[in-house]
């Protein structure tokens, strides 16, 4: 059966790509959709202004010279013989080989009412939306021997659009790494008992005063580089080296692991304890540090900061940045500096500048001083785009709310002898197109995971008082 998908809007703006994601079936793209991207292009919000005008591009770049009625019959496209849309079909991202699909624009100003479809009024404030179910509504009766789908990130006009008596509606999917959030790496595995009941067989070496064990990779199939293994019985080891039949776990004394600081600070627990070591972990480029609000994300990244700036001089300078609000993402008619207008958005930052230097005898002062001393930057997102940084360290906090292809716009920036720490909670997105599954938190996670020099940690334990702790588990 063939399978014709009508994209929204908020699909391109999404994944300015996703032309590409359904394999050898056609795609239909409305003039509603290609008039609502016109508009888009121009905004003052860079983000989706750069998408819109990237999905266009992409649309010029498939449909070329193809002659009017060539465009509205379909334009070959090549793309992968898998669909990534497809929640059945393989997860493996190497393309296996090419087949030919389609675009096609069409012309939805020229619907006319057909026998049986009830198409949707298009004349009120959701015309726009209206019209492009009507779309699908249309190829629906008129093909009736395909599976018409509509793909849309709109949950509402998913809704209204099975109402109107569409078959299939969708969201779309291609940008879900995983099935559940729950499966996400946590940077590491605890087993229960000892961990030498779950081997087969273990080599113990020593090297200098270092003891690595070498157990077989089929035993703990699970496990990355830069990973945590633990037990109930106090053993911590971390993943040092991965080859194709061995691991190499480092045995770390669990005591040492707690005893770590940083400018002043201790790991309260096991988990804030294996995040200190990351960070101080000289082989990561990238770390990744999630969990709940009030497990010292911010705090541990701005301590290690301090601590690598200003006394062991490893960076220049730290440059700090977040995802604001949407009614923030132009931040051009707010007084003062690029780090003043972006103030408000990082007063958490401040926050812990506060405990790390409140007790100070002039405490303002102190903080004023580590800024300067350590050269502290807040930047905003939309302006990191088309620079690199070098001799930096990056933190990028309440990442959650960025998509897949903001966070790779961004780690891409990171220079020669730069670290980036990315930040995030997904239990707070305020983004209402993304969700824990499509997040480019969740995105990066699985796929650094396995890269040499990246390492991840679930920081879960809330420190921040028992009423945050019963606020984030009960409300």
């Amino acid at each position: 059966m063939e399978k014709i998908y009508v994209l929204d809007t908020n699909v391109l703006l999404h994944d300015p790509l996703a032309i590409y994601a359904f394999a050898e079936h056609k795609v239909v793209i409305p003039m509603t959709v290609l008039e609502e991207l016109d508009v888009i292009k121009d905004r003052r919000d860079k983000d989706v202004s750069r998408e819109a005008r990237l999905a266009i591009n992409t649309i010029d770049k498939i449909v070329g010279d193809a002659t009017p009625k060539k465009l509205q019959s379909g334009v070959q496209i090549r793309t992968s013989i898998h669909s990534d849309h497809e929640p059945d079909n393989n997860t493996d991202n190497t393309p296996k080989s090419y087949v030919e699909g389609s675009l096609a624009i069409y012309p939805d100003q020229q619907i006319t009412s057909l026998d049986n479809v009830p198409f949707l009024n298009g004349n009120h404030d959701h015309a726009n939306d209206n019209r492009i179910i009507n779309v699908a509504l249309s190829l629906q009766a008129t093909n009736p021997r395909a599976d018409v789908c509509l793909v849309t990130k709109d949950i509402n006009m998913r809704i209204k659009a099975k109402g109107s008596g569409l078959e299939r509606v969708e969201d779309y999917r291609k940008d879900k790494v995983l099935d559940d959030v729950d499966l996400m790496s946590k940077g590491y595995i605890e087993v229960e008992n000892s961990i030498w009941s779950k081997v087969g067989s273990v080599k113990t070496e020593a090297h200098g005063r270092h003891t690595v064990h070498v157990i077989k990779k089929s035993d703990l199939p699970t496990l990355y580089f830069n990973m945590f293994i633990i037990d109930q019985e106090d053993f911590v080891g971390f993943v040092v080296n991965i080859d194709k039949e061995y691991i190499y776990l480092l045995d770390i004394n669990k005591q040492n692991l707690m005893n770590q600081s940083f400018w002043g600070i201790s790991p309260r627990n096991l988990e804030q304890a294996m995040a200190f070591y990351l960070l101080r972990h000289d082989n990561s480029d990238l770390m990744v540090m999630t969990g709940p609000a009030g497990s010292g994300k911010t705090l541990l990244a701005l301590a290690y900061g301090l601590q690598v700036t200003m006394e062991e001089k490893r960076f220049n300078k730290i440059i700090v940045a977040r995802s604001t609000p949407p009614m923030a993402e132009d931040i051009g008619f707010l007084p003062g500096t690029e780090e003043e207008k972006m103030a408000p958005w990082l007063a958490a930052f401040d926050d812990n500048l506060e405990i790390l230097h409140g007790a100070d005898e002039h405490a303002f002062s102190s903080i004023d001083y580590v800024k300067q001393k350590a050269n502290i930057q807040f930047k905003s997102l939309n302006f990191m785009r088309g620079r690199s940084f070098n001799n930096a360290l990056i933190i990028i906090d309440e990442a959650q709310g960025l998509t897949q292809f903001q966070l790779k716009s961004i780690v891409t920036r990171v220079g020669s002898n730069s670290k980036i720490i990315v930040l995030g909670n997904l239990a707070q997105i305020d983004n209402k197109y993304i969700t824990p599954l499509t997040s480019g938190l969740t995105y990066l996670v699985e796929k650094t995971k396995s890269f040499k020099y990246a390492s991840i940690m679930h920081v879960n334990g809330i420190e921040r008082s028992r009423l945050a702790e019963f606020a984030e588990e009960n409300l």
